[in-house]
């Protein structure tokens, strides 16, 4: 470890912070909320952009809904946390530096690597070259231009997982001259109870999408997408979100990764090859009993908190303690007056109750908006507590300092 003098602070610790995503503003916020103020402590969060991506609320950006712009240096403000705006082009796990696109190097100490996971457009041949993502606000925006400017037409969503169903009511909803496809391989709403899964499926139907359950894209085309089995279905725009890739830049960097990239943790969510480096968020796989976590915002702010207060107790002199998380609900929107929300065990298998209709709505609409008031109770936490959002409350964790 080795001493940086800055504007009179003799700093001995740097907390770099990789990725402002869900899991990656929580950790960076709960970290300077309990060491930031440090004079010992430099708690540094880099992300290309200085906008805070709603990725919870990008089907509705696609449809041209206007969402409040969220600034990273603002929600930094007061913490003592430093922000820098650059791509990370490079990670030297050894050598403990950063690489960013204008060719600064930054030093850490600890990292926390939450950069997070994009849609995989690689799989399928043509999803890069004629589909539309959802991977920031700017392609959602450019979505939304061209359905703007459609007039008439297929839209074709390709993957009936949470975000195509949410994508594809969306549409529908809001561009009823438009003929709206959803297809994937399974049924939408597979992992709800029957109940839920009803509810889903009709509120499709009635708002008009047409759902193509069992079927596999294997080629996309500039004017329809091609099935397995020579099926062609036409289409004058391709939104693609069928499965999820993470950047390269963990295994390049040495790290241990799984079989999809993502940095192998221990139970406290450090690197199992650099225990300096602490995953979070879609770029970790994090094991629990039930198995290894899947990426949502429900997990990954309460990994970035998790990070946060293991990083204080060991500059405390303690051990991290091991990170236990179990999941709550699932909320679909429906468009803006109908959703689902099933409620799960731990291990995210659904549970007899969920919700439906307005209440259901009113209820996804808190938990969309739950990471926004939470930031700002983290940034005024007293230091013995932690906060995160479950199932629309705020849920108060203890921790021995």
């Amino acid at each position: 470890m080795s001493a940086q003098h800055e504007a009179g602070r003799v700093i001995t610790h740097r907390v770099l912070i990789l990725g402002a995503g869900y899991a990656g503003m929580s950790a960076a916020i709960q970290l300077a909320a309990r060491a930031g103020r440090r004079e010992d402590v430099q708690v540094t969060l880099v992300n290309p952009q200085e906008r805070f991506t709603e990725r919870l609320r990008l089907h509705m950006t696609a449809t041209g809904q206007r969402l409040a712009e969220l600034s990273v240096p603002e929600l930094l403000e007061g913490t003592g946390a430093q922000f820098v705006r650059g791509w990370v082009t490079a990670v030297d796990a050894d050598a403990r530096t950063v690489r960013i696109d204008d060719d600064r190097v930054l030093h850490y100490d600890t990292l926390v690597y939450g950069l997070g996971s994009l849609a995989d457009t690689a799989a399928v041949p043509g999803v890069e070259d004629h589909a539309h993502s959802l991977n920031s606000a700017q392609d959602a925006e450019v979505l939304a231009d061209r359905l703007g400017r459609l007039g008439s037409g297929t839209v074709v969503v390709g993957g009936n997982g949470l975000t195509g169903v949410e994508s594809a009511a969306e549409i529908a909803e809001r561009h009823p001259e438009l003929n709206v496809v959803l297809l994937g391989r399974q049924e939408p709403g597979a992992a709800m109870n029957a109940k839920a899964k009803a509810y889903l499926q009709a509120a499709l139907n009635r708002l008009g999408v047409v759902v193509r359950s069992g079927v596999e894209a294997v080629k996309v085309l500039p004017d329809a997408v091609q099935l397995a089995g020579g099926e062609s279905i036409t289409a004058d725009v391709v939104l693609w979100t069928s499965g999820t890739r993470v950047s390269p830049l963990a295994a390049a960097a040495g790290l241990t990764v799984d079989e999809r990239g993502r940095i192998v943790t221990d139970a406290a969510l450090r690197s199992v090859s650099h225990p300096e480096v602490y995953a979070v968020g879609d770029a970790a796989a994090i094991r629990q009993g039930y198995g290894v976590m899947h990426g949502t915002c429900q997990g990954g702010m309460p990994t970035g908190v998790h990070a946060a207060v293991s990083i204080v107790r060991t500059l405390n002199g303690k051990q991290p303690k091991p990170f236990r998380f179990g999941y709550y609900h699932t909320p679909v929107s429906l468009g803006r007056h109908d959703a689902v929300v099933q409620f799960t065990r731990p291990d995210d298998s659904p549970r007899r109750i969920h919700l439906t209709g307005r209440v259901a709505a009113r209820y996804k609409e808190t938990v969309t908006a739950s990471p926004w008031p939470t930031y700002g109770r983290m940034k005024k936490m007293p230091a013995s507590g932690a906060f995160w959002p479950r199932g629309g409350r705020f849920t108060r964790i203890q921790e021995v300092r």
